[in-house]
């Protein structure tokens, strides 16, 4: 399809006008012409045509001249509200986004995330009231201080800008620790510290740096086999075997005498994300972007704030549709081999969580996608990922709650509340963040038990989709399947979950 570039500025009200030979129609018209001929295609010289008979048919495009003759006889298509065959774009431009300057302002920055480390009262007088720190924070003192430390002496660079710099260039170059250390070892050979120089000594210092900041992780044990998280309470911490398949859970010990475990699961918490992104002002503002920039065209869908599933959860559930900073989120989750084209086979599964409240042009930015969990390999987890998920539901629980957060937009306490609508995956790992198996009998997550299959030699064919036709007409829902006998079934029943009332397909067996 020919795609232009103009914005549409002509007048749209001629179009309704019933007296086709006035002379407000026909200017209208005259000037709709003389505005697609720019819009041309560069070849056949055609474009859509939108009168009341054509009603811009892909197959059916005309010149010019014949555009005129069809919209003066037909008049034109009523239906046809969004321009979008004649140079009007179908999303709203987005409005300007202030420049980001290149390097880091380190006074925003630590205004940004000294929120959450000297919290001020809320002006909510509802609701629990957040926690006041009784003495100064170490931690942040201690970051505080690295932004106003110079590199050396006549240094415009601070040490943290350094370490900020340092870093995105390894994940840039994908420079390995090893090869990382080696280097902040050169560096610290010939500008050493006591000459004045304020290098960071390894990668290892760096990453305890960015923990303070919020931006760490946790390493969580697991069993090799899939069935155990060594994770939550005190016990489970210091068990030595699985308690399901009394696998043991550490390696052989190192020749320092140190336990390492065979499966490592790295969890990035949830909520402080959350929370900085209310903290970061030129973020806060668009946190309730939902709210206001829905679709004012029936049936036309920009956003997900747009479709029948965020308009019932909102229905449903009013106490948190109510504050429009309440935070909607979407899951994706999908195996990927990290070593590539190479023969060895690795199945590493990320799980990444995006929020929908900003508009479209942010919530599918890379920037906007938060990675939350890592689960290696080296096969996939299947239906056992709900073993791994255990510390996302903890805390998508508590999220649900309300957590006490800044926001900056408004410079007030609110308390915070997070839900996820959707999970985004293609069918194997849909079955397996589901638990419905993909395959078989059984396979159709809409029609579940009461799904219409049959083995055929060695495979398995789903027969009988006519039950989706409409109901009304004679003989609408009969038809003869692979062995020559009549069928005729409805649509499968939809169940409904009591605490949530939305309808669903229930699963009937064990």
């Amino acid at each position: 399809m020919f795609i232009c570039n103009a914005v549409m500025t002509i007048d749209k009200s001629w179009t309704t006008i019933s007296n086709r030979n006035s002379e407000e129609f026909l200017d209208g018209l005259f000037a709709f012409i003389k505005h697609c001929k720019p819009l041309l295609h560069p070849i056949t010289q055609k474009i859509h045509c939108p009168c009341s008979r054509c009603c811009n048919r892909d197959d059916n495009r005309v010149t010019l001249e014949i555009l005129e003759v069809h919209i003066s006889r037909y008049g034109f298509d009523q239906h046809y509200t969004t321009w979008k065959y004649h140079g009007e774009p179908i999303l709203p431009l987005p409005p300007p986004v202030p420049h980001s300057p290149e390097h880091v302002d380190m006074d925003t920055f630590f205004e940004d995330i000294s929120a959450n480390n000297v919290p001020t009262p809320p002006t909510q007088t509802t609701g629990p009231q957040p926690s006041q720190t009784t003495g100064p924070n170490n931690e942040f003192e201690e970051l505080l201080s690295r932004s106003t430390q110079k590199l050396y002496p006549g240094c415009d660079m601070s040490t943290l800008e350094f370490t900020t710099e340092i870093s995105h260039i390894k994940a840039l170059h994908k420079i390995t620790d090893a090869g990382f250390n080696k280097i902040l070892a050169l560096l610290q050979k010939a500008c050493p510290p006591s000459k004045g120089y304020n290098f960071p000594s390894s990668y290892y210092e760096i990453k305890k740096t960015y923990k303070k900041i919020g931006l760490g992780y946790e390493s969580i044990h697991a069993c090799i086999n899939d069935c155990f998280l060594f994770w939550g309470s005190e016990e489970n911490l210091k068990m030595p075997n699985c308690p399901v398949c009394k696998e043991s859970r550490y390696k052989k010990k190192t020749k320092a005498g140190k336990l390492v475990a065979k499966k490592i699961v790295r969890y990035f918490p949830l909520t402080p994300r959350l929370q900085r992104m209310f903290n970061t002002k030129h973020i806060a503002k668009w946190m309730t972007w939902h709210a206001t920039g829905q679709s004012k065209e029936k049936g036309k869908m920009n956003h997900p704030c747009d479709g029948r599933a965020w308009k019932y959860f909102d229905m449903m559930k009013p106490e948190f549709s109510g504050d429009a900073r309440n935070v909607r989120l979407g899951l994706a989750a999908d195996g990927f081999n990290p070593f590539g084209m190479m023969s060895q086979t690795y199945s590493m599964w990320p799980v990444i969580l995006t929020t929908y409240n900003t508009p479209p042009w942010m919530c599918m930015k890379e920037t906007s996608l938060m990675l939350t969990m890592l689960i290696p390999g080296p096969k996939s987890p299947a239906k056992d990922i709900d073993v791994y998920l255990q510390p996302l539901i903890k805390e998508l629980q508590e999220l649900w709650k309300g957590v006490w957060t800044k926001d900056a937009a408004t410079g007030t306490h609110f308390q915070m509340k997070a839900a996820l609508l959707w999970t985004i995956n293609d069918f194997p790992a849909r079955s397996s963040l589901s638990g419905w198996s993909g395959q078989g009998y059984y396979a159709c997550p809409t029609c579940n038990v009461d799904t219409p299959s049959m083995a055929v030699k060695n495979k398995i064919a789903y027969v009988g989709h006519r039950r989706f036709l409409r109901t009304q007409g004679p003989n609408i829902h009969k038809g003869i399947n692979i062995r020559n006998t009549m069928v005729q079934k409805t649509t499968p029943k939809l169940e409904r979950f009591p605490e949530l009332e939305i309808p669903v397909t229930i699963s009937k067996r064990s």
